[in-house]
């Protein structure tokens, strides 16, 4: 499990500042490095693997030492140990002049001397070391704490032209996530890494800490698939909070107020804090980097400089004392007007936390705004302290809203029916319709019930503003249910300006589906531009609509730049909308934008970062109890973990999909799981038979590019020749790139064309599908084998190989060894794979409804085109295809197991 006590968690994510170092230490005239940053970026860990690089670089001799503020007090005191022995220090002009004659005649420039903590370090050592390097006595390295004082001996030191300096800053986001998979030896959610790397504020110390506490307090858990914090607190461990107390334990008195206010009302205006206490104080504050001064307009806010601080500070906050300082920030907020947007929010909740009530209005006012910025707890909390008497319409509207966006659908759907009995006028009966489909439909996936809501609103409605409101409601649902065709018939003449439509939530819906329902029926490229302008209108109206956050247009823009053959765009607009919802914490959406993410590394062929993202998915879902898009998820995982050889954990995702309903939509998807583990245990005309009822079922239900997807799997499982004229017609109803390139792929199959299986690859190299573009180069190099022409079979095979690197370990039938693909037919490869997987004769002919004589004279066949007799050489030969992965399974979960021998809940 993660390192504890003396041990040392892997030097992670410095790699620009190691090479900064190697490069600065090339140079002869360096004498020396120094390693800035704030207390517990991890000075001495990358200090430490300087001096480890240096050893290995030349020097024969290391010598190490910690100054401290006690040893300052003491002359030499904390290189004491690092003078030679029988040199007399009494007069210190000589002494010196013998420590520098000693060590530079033994060792000279070979000898390097790490100092940490410099910043600590006494005058009289500092002029030592600096004579020590004026005179090639020794090269140093050494760390300093910023905003330290230091002696005129200590900045003499690190100002020397000899010496670089390196300036190490907390880690950001992606640093942190990368450690902590590498400490987890595992995946970790997006959302999880966020929450420690805002916790931690990337500070490495306090990241341990976190994480420690976590671990103990079985917050941080595993399911076996990616590891997620179970709780929204983060546990503290005594540690941190002697270290933060510490840091805390400086402050004047005085100034101790300021610190009080910030932890439980920042940001707060200056002129604020000068009510608790002067101006010097404040000044003293931001000197010590205790406090950070923020410009907002013409107004200067102040808050906190680490987000611990405050965790420390409210923890020592006693209730009367608490209660005064909210209530008198509360008082001066409303003597200004309380004018800015945010203030009612933050005043009523001042109130609430201060005594538990606030005004009825306020309170309405301050859900809504909470509700508005994304923040949903915040908007439950409000109202549900509101007594049942002072609702009003807007405020369960607001409330089942929030409940459905925080994944309380149940409620929710109680709370809007309620609301619904209400409704007084036209627009109330819009307003709250589309909030009980949203409900309904995408919380509770209850399609039937959702579709009626909308039907029996049309009772209640007569403008024909309102009528087209509901169609698009229906639209929406269609495309998203299984009918894409129907469902954009509806929302085909959506109109392009949000400002002039008569309901801003419903067009937004339409909109965000009416992009899916393009890429769904192959206008790839127009669902790539109706998605941006979808976001931008989105963008345009997020303060006033009742809807979810703009990032959900894009995570549907994300399968239409996959669909359209990009990608990479693809995935860094899903990563981006992740993100986008991570840190406004709206987790609901999550689910969704995670699927698509996996889905788009799926098409690109990396099967680990895929099986991350749908276990971030799953483990969302099961959070929010939201359960539509579970079954593609999991289906995706499965596919995911077969093609590295996981098949435990394929079967598991399997075993787990039957509970769940497929959504409608990526029709046929959800059958993937099914088919490539049947692919993975070599059962190949299994695997194609379920691809091919998935296809046939996206092709009845019109989903054009789920059924190109599946179709050429089948062709990438032996089946191009049944496939590839349906490919080509798709791809001449299609407007991307990617439909193209599957139906040129299975052309080249058919044709064993080596030319045109390598114009494939380089044609999935451009889409940027590594995994198929692998395969193709990989067949290019058998069919040229077939030829003799052995110089073209070996650079296809190079090509492969090179295309492969990207794949994160995965395997298919068409990356067994080109020799062996060459010579075999393609009932002889597919007996030789169930062969070679252990299937024996008996089970195969029954697999293939074929007689064991059968089988057996096809299996010969193949061990004599081969040169093997066995079928364990006959698995070698064929490149492992089907046992690859085993051994680094393993070996994977017996790392996890370690990390969470203690912390895992069962």
């Amino acid at each position: 499990m993660p390192r504890r006590g003396h041990e040392r968690w892997p030097l992670v994510g410095r790699d620009e500042e190691l090479a900064a170092f190697g490069r600065a230490w090339a140079d002869r005239g360096c004498r020396g490095v120094v390693i800035c940053g704030p207390a517990g970026v991890g000075k001495t860990r990358l200090g430490e693997s300087c001096l480890v690089q240096a050893m290995h670089r030349g020097s024969t001799s290391a010598m190490r030492a910690t100054a401290s503020a006690a040893a300052r007090a003491v002359p030499l005191g904390a290189i004491a140990h690092l003078i030679p022995p029988n040199i007399d220090m009494s007069n210190p002009a000589q002494g010196y002049a013998a420590v520098v004659s000693k060590l530079a005649s033994s060792h000279g420039s070979h000898r390097v001397v790490l100092i940490d903590d410099l910043h600590h370090l006494d005058a009289a050592s500092a002029v030592l070391l600096r004579q020590l390097i004026d005179a090639s006595g020794i090269r140093l390295i050494t760390t300093i704490r910023t905003g330290e004082p230091v002696n005129d001996a200590v900045a003499a030191l690190t100002r020397n032209d000899k010496i670089n300096r390196i300036d190490l800053a907390p880690f950001d986001q992606k640093r942190v996530e990368s450690l902590l998979q590498a400490v987890l030896a595992g995946p970790i959610s997006r959302r999880t890494a966020h929450a420690l790397y805002q916790a931690s504020g990337g500070n490495a110390l306090y990241l341990y800490e976190l994480v420690h506490g976590a671990l103990s307090a079985k917050t941080l858990t595993s399911d076996g698939r990616i590891w997620e914090l179970t709780d929204e607190a983060l546990p503290s461990t005594p540690r941190l909070t002697e270290l933060i107390g510490a840091r805390l334990s400086t402050v004047a008195s005085s100034a101790y107020p300021v610190l009080e206010l910030l932890a439980l009302c920042e940001p707060v205006p200056v002129d604020d804090l000068c009510s608790a206490a002067s101006m010097d104080s404040v000044l003293a504050l931001e000197e010590a980097q205790l406090i950070q001064i923020h410009q907002d307009r013409r107004r200067n806010f102040v808050t906190l400089a680490h987000p611990l601080y405050g965790e420390v500070l409210r923890a020592g906050i006693r209730t009367l004392r608490r209660r005064t300082l909210l209530l008198d920030q509360a008082a001066r907020v409303q003597s200004h007007g309380a004018r800015r947007r945010d203030d009612p929010l933050r005043v009523a909740t001042w109130y609430l936390t201060a005594v538990g009530t606030a005004d009825s209005a306020l309170l309405i006012q301050a859900a809504a705004l909470a509700r508005h910025g994304h923040d949903y707890r915040q908007a439950i909390t409000l109202l549900r302290s509101l007594p049942a008497h002072q609702h009003t319409f807007s405020s369960r509207l607001v409330l089942g809203d929030a409940l459905f966006h925080a994944g309380e659908t149940e409620e929710a759907a109680a709370v809007l029916a309620s609301a619904d009995a209400a409704t007084a006028t036209e627009q109330q009966k819009l307003a709250v319709t589309i909030a009980r489909i949203m409900a309904l439909f995408w919380g509770m996936a209850r399609t039937a019930e959702a579709l009626e809501v909308n039907n029996s609103a049309k009772e209640y409605v007569s403008s024909p503003a309102s009528r087209r409101t509901l169609r698009i409601n229906e639209g929406a649902m269609r495309t998203m249910s299984g009918e894409p065709t129907r469902g954009l018939a509806m929302l085909e003449n959506l109109e392009q300006d949000v400002s002039h439509v008569a309901n801003v939530s419903s067009w937004l819906l339409g909109a965000m589906t009416k992009t899916m329902g393009l890429a769904q029926v192959g206008r790839t490229a127009e669902a790539v531009l109706w998605a941006d302008h979808a976001y931008t209108n989105h963008l345009s109206v997020d303060d006033q609509a009742l809807y979810g956050h703009p990032a959900v247009q894009l995570h549907y823009k994300c399968v239409a730049l996959a669909e359209n053959g990009q990608l990479a765009q693809a995935s860094a607009v899903g990563q981006r909308a992740l993100d986008d919802l991570v840190t406004a914490n709206v987790s609901m959406s999550q689910v969704r934008t995670a699927l698509f993410l996996a889905r788009t590394e799926w098409l690109a062929g990396h099967p680990q970062s895929a099986r991350r993202w749908y276990a971030q998915s799953i483990s969302v879902a099961v959070e929010q109890n939201q359960f539509r898009e579970m079954r593609l998820a999991l289906a995706g995982l499965a596919a995911s973990a077969a093609l590295v050889g996981d098949l435990d954990a394929a079967k598991d995702a399997l075993h787990d999909l039957e509970f769940y309903l497929a959504p409608g939509y990526l029709a046929g998807e959800d059958r993937l799981g099914e088919a490539w583990c049947n692919a993975a245990r070599g059962h190949l005309s299994q695997a194609r038979s379920v691809l091919t009822e998935a296809a046939n079922f996206a092709r009845r239900t019109g989903h054009i590019t789920s059924e190109a997807l599946l179709l050429t799997d089948v062709a990438r499982l032996g089946g191009a020749e049944n496939v590839v004229n349906r490919l080509t017609e798709l791809a001449n109803v299609s407007d991307g790139t990617f439909a193209a390139a599957r139906a040129h792929m299975a052309v080249a199959l058919v044709a064993r064309d080596p030319g045109k299986l390598s114009a494939s690859a380089l044609e999935f190299e451009m889409i940027g599908a590594d995994l198929l573009a692998a395969e193709a180069s990989a067949q290019a190099a058998a069919a040229y084998q077939g030829l003799a022409d052995r110089r073209r079979a070996t650079a296809a095979a190079d090509q492969s190989a090179e295309f492969a690197t990207r794949c994160e370990g995965a395997r298919t039938p068409l990356l067994t060894s080109h020799e062996a693909a060459a010579t075999l037919t393609e009932r002889e490869r597919e007996i030789a794979l169930l062969a070679a997987a252990g299937e024996p004769s008996k089970i195969i002919a029954e697999t293939l409804n074929l007689s064991v004589r059968t089988v057996d004279n096809h299996l010969q066949h193949a061990y004599t085109k081969l040169g093997v007799t066995t079928r364990s050489e006959l698995a070698t030969s064929l490149g492992e295809a089907i046992h690859h992965g085993a051994s680094s399974k393993v070996a994977s979960r017996d790392a996890v197991s370690v990390v969470t021998n203690e912390t895992r809940t069962q």
